[in-house]
């Protein structure tokens, strides 16, 4: 039986202002460690004359409200439906001002506020990796590939059962979607019914994910990706794969192919802004999308095979499309592997010292029936 988290059981037996505070103690560790980390990076892009500005925060806060505003157009679409109220307008009013509605968007505002200020910082980071390092990684990452399979590069093992177009421009598609775990995922974590654990797990690895695997790891593991090799480092091992995926492209759109054309201008122009950057090694897709498979299947066991799959998907693909080698989706999911269980640890730890894991025995004695 499911276990219920400390906010959550707390808001039927106290005020709302101490069960929101108490929520948001246990959040400090979240806040305090990605507060660290951003300021380091500020630092290191300071030193090395980069100025982050606030116009990635912006933008970023811009595509967070506009998921806001789609989201509640469709919950407001589906209670009227749902319920054929006489006056919508007061339905709708009485919904969305009820004392329970603006306590939990209150309590999810600061996870909401990390994951804005965030995401903009990585791009400036991932950008500047030339100034703190060469991209010099990408040959051993082509021979670790042809290791595993056997003397043969990744891509061309999945071409047999994957190198169709219509399959290509689906597979495409998927990967253009993974955007959305940025954002109304997100959403979900800071703001849905999702255990106090699980919550935090969940944001301290997304915070140490973006800045070790996507920031640091990236910059000591520097390489450029299949897609990039050729241009940027003059390498035409994967010519064969790029003039598949231009040839797909004349009979299906092929999306990512723009998308890496924008990345490759923005590289030459010396752009920093958010979504910016060439990296391959670690692959914060497959990252993030195993990030949500092994948080997402502790809230539902279904919706979690279902991002099992996405995040198989997702590694697949990134193969595929030339954004990848295979190795890079194995580093990362070993990384956020890694990186989740020391969250575990770190929030653990938190609990300890401020006494809310004696709060959480004693409501699991008083509220959860014996197993």
């Amino acid at each position: 039986m499911t276990t219920a988290s400390a906010p959550n059981a707390l808001i039927g037996s106290m005020t709302p202002a101490p069960a929101i505070a108490e929520r948001w103690r246990g959040e400090v560790p979240i806040l305090v460690i990605g507060c660290t980390l951003m300021a380091l990076c500020l630092t290191l892009l300071g030193i090395n004359g980069v100025n982050p500005g606030i116009g990635g925060i912006i933008a970023n806060a811009q595509i967070f409200f506009m998921f806001v505003v789609v989201l509640a157009c469709f919950d407001a679409a589906r209670e009227l439906y749902r319920s054929r109220p006489d006056s919508p307008l007061a339905h709708l009013k009485a919904r969305y001002s009820r004392p329970g509605f603006t306590r939990t968007v209150t309590a999810g505002l600061p996870m909401l506020s990390i994951a804005i200020v965030l995401l903009p910082y990585f791009s400036k980071m991932k950008s500047a990796i030339p100034l703190f390092n060469d991209y010099t990684w990408d040959n051993a990452f082509i021979q670790w590939d042809r290791a595993i399979f056997f003397g043969y590069d990744a891509w061309q093992v999945l071409q047999p059962v994957l190198g169709y177009p219509v399959v290509t421009a689906f597979l495409a598609l998927l990967y253009q979607l993974w955007f959305l775990l940025l954002y109304p995922g997100v959403m979900f974590f800071a703001f849905g019914k999702v255990d106090s654990q699980i919550r935090r797990q969940f944001f301290l690895t997304y915070v140490l994910s973006w800045t070790l695997i996507g920031g640091a790891m990236a910059t000591a593991l520097a390489s450029v990706g299949p897609c990039f090799v050729g241009p940027m480092l003059g390498n035409s091992t994967f010519d064969a794969q790029m003039a598949y995926l231009n040839a797909a492209n004349e009979q299906i759109p092929i999306m990512v192919l723009p998308v890496q054309e924008m990345l490759l201008e923005w590289y030459g122009q010396a752009e920093n802004g958010l979504g910016s950057g060439i990296t391959a090694m670690p692959s914060m897709h497959c990252a993030i999308a195993f990030l949500y498979w092994i948080a997402v299947r502790r809230v539902s066991s279904k919706w979690g095979a279902f991002f099992g799959v996405f995040f198989f998907i997702t590694w697949l693909s990134s193969v595929h499309l030339a954004y990848h080698y295979a190795v890079d989706g194995l580093v990362s999911l070993l990384a956020v592997a890694a990186i989740w269980t020391a969250s575990q640890h770190i929030i653990a730890a938190w609990d300890k010292w401020t006494g809310k894991d004696s709060v959480q025995a004693v409501l699991r004695t008083n509220t959860v029936p014996a197993e």
